[in-house]
């Protein structure tokens, strides 16, 4: 069968053509941030409430986005939010006053919240109903996304300074992108929160196991208006380790190219290696993270990386020096890079309410990450918020303990992706 008609691929095509497209949005107006504030004037103090007010956005989003996914189903919730977020981008480089831009970053936020679940939830469903992992991949097509970006905003920026002009054109690179998504998406189930019906039920039985209880239960006349109900023990331990994941990879982003230079003494031109060494090790393993985890399993892939992450942070930031620093950021990209993908897969078994709470607290490490580090590091030292991350890191392989993770996923042989 061809790559072109096989439904797995064609699948995988169009749900990573959304994580292409959050990462191209987000990062898009992310590198035009100096002439937002030039053309605004702004201060550095209102600079950062307007970044603040995207992740306060997204923060905020879960209990709209839990109904909308109930509501809408994540394949016209997905298709919606990506549209949307090409829109909001000619929003914002229309706006008037600085009031105007913090409505419309708070609204790309809760946008942000809508396709961060929909696109998740299409991704763990792909891989239930083909047996087959992705999603450390398609991660990987976000950060791939964002480098799309930076990219578009050199080339733009070097041949007009309009911002109005530069988001012009990634407008209609989204729109293009929306489309190749439309072709392609998986239909939702007819499961009432928006579930498919691979996913593991509330108590964690498996899907397709008979209740005699509920068996003689009556139907429950509207199932769409279902009360909304506490996390499950479970569903918190996945919430915490995407806290606590999610701090770890934001201040890696936000402290490492600080750290060389301050703590480590690197040179000016050594120190932007910080973000190259993490960002690009996360890329590669989430490239290859799909097979280990077919081979090992999501747990082992978890605890293992995220263990390799903390030991190998810990063990630089004690060594000290340039050299060893990159070492551990190294260490950290290639160990922290699975954890996300893994826990959103967990999340999503237990339906789109646990998917849902998981991503919204997934957004809160990365916006109370940087500036947590950065209150410790005031309080006594840099060194001491680098290791705030590291013992981050290990909380992730303490909180994957107490996690029930699937088995490997057996291999699918190729005469199996032909239909009968």
């Amino acid at each position: 069968m061809s790559r072109l008609h096989d439904p797995f691929r064609r699948g995988q095509l169009a749900i990573a053509a959304l994580f292409l497209s959050l990462g191209f949005q987000y990062a898009t107006w992310a590198a035009r941030i100096p002439a937002i504030k030039s053309d605004l004037g702004l201060s550095a103090a209102e600079v950062g409430v307007l970044l603040m007010a995207a992740g306060v956005g997204a923060a905020v989003s879960f209990p709209a986005v839990a109904w909308l996914m109930r509501r809408m189903g994540s394949r016209r919730l997905s298709l919606l939010s990506q549209l949307g977020l090409a829109l909001l981008l000619l929003a914002l480089a229309a706006a008037p006053n600085y009031p105007v831009a913090l409505l419309v970053m708070c609204a790309d936020g809760v946008l942000v919240g809508c396709l961060n679940v929909a696109m998740n939830a299409q991704g763990a469903a792909l891989e239930a109903r083909h047996e087959r992992n992705t999603m450390a991949r398609l991660h990987a097509v976000f950060s791939a996304g964002s480098l799309l970006a930076a990219l578009l905003a050199s080339g733009m920026t070097a041949a007009t300074g309009s911002v109005a002009a530069h988001f012009g054109a990634a407008v209609v690179l989204l729109v293009a992108l929306g489309a190749t998504a439309r072709t392609g998406l998986l239909d939702d189930a007819t499961t009432p929160d928006g579930t498919t019906p691979d996913a593991t039920t509330s108590d964690g039985t498996e899907p397709g196991a008979t209740d005699p209880a509920a068996a003689e239960a009556p139907a429950d006349p509207e199932p769409a208006r279902r009360r909304w109900t506490l996390p499950s023990r479970l569903t918190l331990w996945m919430c915490c380790a995407m806290v606590f994941g999610t701090v770890a990879e934001g201040a890696m982003n936000d402290w490492s190219a600080l750290y060389l230079k301050d703590i480590a003494e690197a040179s000016a031109e050594l120190a932007p290696l910080g973000i190259a060494v993490v960002s690009g090790m996360m890329v590669v393993a989430r490239l290859f993270a799909d097979g280990w985890r077919s081979r090992f399993g999501d747990g082992r892939v978890v605890l293992l990386g995220s263990a390799v992450a903390a030991a190998g942070l810990a063990a630089a930031l004690v060594s000290g020096g340039v050299a060893p620093a990159l070492a551990g950021f190294a260490c950290m990209g290639l160990g922290i890079a699975a954890v996300t993908p893994c826990v959103y897969a967990a999340a999503a078994r237990q339906g789109s309410d646990a998917l849902t709470l998981v991503a919204a607290m997934g957004t809160t490490g990365l916006l109370a990450g940087p500036p947590l580090i950065g209150f410790i590091a005031g309080a006594s030292s840099l060194a001491w918020g680098m290791g705030a991350v590291a013992a981050s890191a290990g909380a992730v392989a303490l909180c994957g303990t107490r996690i029930r993770w699937t088995a490997p996923a057996a291999p699918v042989a190729r005469s199996e992706a032909t239909p009968a």
